[in-house]
């Protein structure tokens, strides 16, 4: 027979003092932090936490930068150590990049040019990108010991988990090269005493550059391919010409057995995706920049503006206040009162044009923050098609 002995956790038959350390402690806890924020005012306790240790658990996820190493004359690998509550990344993934630039901060997307690592660190590859703000001073004017902010890693451009049966073709195309990098730096680690191989793999790899000088990673790929981890075709279009799609079927013959990513910029990845869809052929792709977003012409045309739950036809000479009001839009707004800025809205996508001195506003997904852009809807106009926060 067994006997069951209830254990209880009366009051009664606590010791004198049990239940009211506990409460004590945690009433001055609580007296403690509200004597921190007394003293912190306007800031909070944990923003003169965030000084001493930005990378703490439980702050806004941020890094530091370790060192920066150029690749290229206009290109250079950034590594950094993440904060405590960074939850990894799956090879082929990117991850989002905050940094302030002259005082305002900017977010960009870059891939991830490794797999996880023993350090715990992650590694970005940056182009600098002509007249480009944050490319040119993440290459250039980024220093070892800097904070940058950053979101946890994003994106579907990886492998399958099970890659027994598959055979591989990457296509890249400049700085495409670099969530490819991060794919086969995973499959075949490099040592001291050379290339690793895992598993054995059939993969091609169709880089594109302009020149070799020009090409992100090239001695990487040449390794690679030297130890007959993959094989290797490069183009350099300087002296080549641009790759096409009779080209890619002559140097790949077995293409269509073959499982397809490709990353590099629109021109490429259109053509690619059209050949593809007319075989009936998946493509995984990804897109490196973005395209314009801003309307061709005088910019004037206006577009298509969505709210959360509606869109509207907004003219490129009427504020999108009045537009979407005409359309029956609830806008808020306090200019009609002399009150500036309650017509304040944030801007995910898309442009507008300010209607005072034609200025242009572009917010592009993975580059703008996830906050958005604020924009007056007073005085902005659309400049292309863009989508707003604000329920219809």
């Amino acid at each position: 027979m067994e006997y069951m002995v209830e254990m209880s956790t009366s009051p009664a038959l606590l010791a004198p003092g049990e239940l009211r350390r506990p409460a004590l402690r945690e009433r001055l806890s609580r007296k403690v932090w509200e004597v921190a924020e007394t003293i912190a005012t306007p800031l909070a306790p944990a923003d003169y936490l965030d000084i001493f240790n930005p990378l703490r658990p439980g702050a806004d996820l941020r890094g530091r930068i370790v060192k920066v190493v150029p690749e290229t004359a206009d290109a250079a690998t950034i590594e950094i150590k993440p904060g405590a509550d960074w939850e990894d990344h799956v090879p082929g993934q990117y991850v989002r990049v905050g940094v302030e630039v002259d005082g305002v901060r900017h977010w960009r997307a870059y891939s991830l040019t490794h797999g996880p690592r023993r350090d715990g660190h992650i590694s970005i590859t940056v182009k600098a990108v002509p007249d480009g703000k944050v490319s040119s001073h993440l290459v250039r004017r980024l220093r070892p010991g800097r904070i940058v902010h950053l979101e946890q890693a994003a994106g579907d451009f990886v492998l399958p988990g099970d890659l027994r049966g598959h055979k591989l073709l990457m296509v890249t195309a400049g700085s495409g090269v670099t969530p490819v990098i991060g794919m086969l730096r995973n499959l075949f680690p490099v040592t001291d005493e050379g290339v690793v191989e895992r598993q054995r793999l059939d993969v091609t790899v169709v880089h594109v550059a302009p020149s070799r000088p020009d090409s992100i990673f090239i001695r990487n790929l040449e390794s690679l391919a030297e130890a007959g981890a993959i094989r290797l075709v490069t183009r350099y279009s300087g002296t080549e010409g641009r790759l096409d799609i009779d080209t890619l079927t002559e140097i790949v013959p077995d293409l269509r057995e073959r499982t397809a990513y490709a990353c590099g910029p629109a021109g490429l990845l259109d053509s690619l995706q059209a050949w593809y869809d007319a075989e009936g052929l998946p493509l995984q792709t990804e897109q490196f920049r973005l395209g314009p977003v801003v309307t061709t012409g005088d910019g004037q045309s206006g577009g298509t503006v969505t709210f959360t739950g509606k869109s509207i036809e907004a003219p490129g000479g009427k504020p999108i206040l009045d537009a979407a009001e005409e359309a029956g839009v609830l806008m808020p707004s306090g200019c009609r009162m002399g009150i500036c800025f309650g017509c304040v809205l944030p801007m995910k996508e898309g442009a507008v044009r300010d209607l005072r001195n034609g200025e242009v506003t572009v917010a592009r997904p993975g580059e703008t923050g996830p906050e958005g852009i604020p924009i007056q809807t007073c005085i902005s106009a659309a400049a292309g098609e863009c989508v707003i926060d604000h329920p219809a």
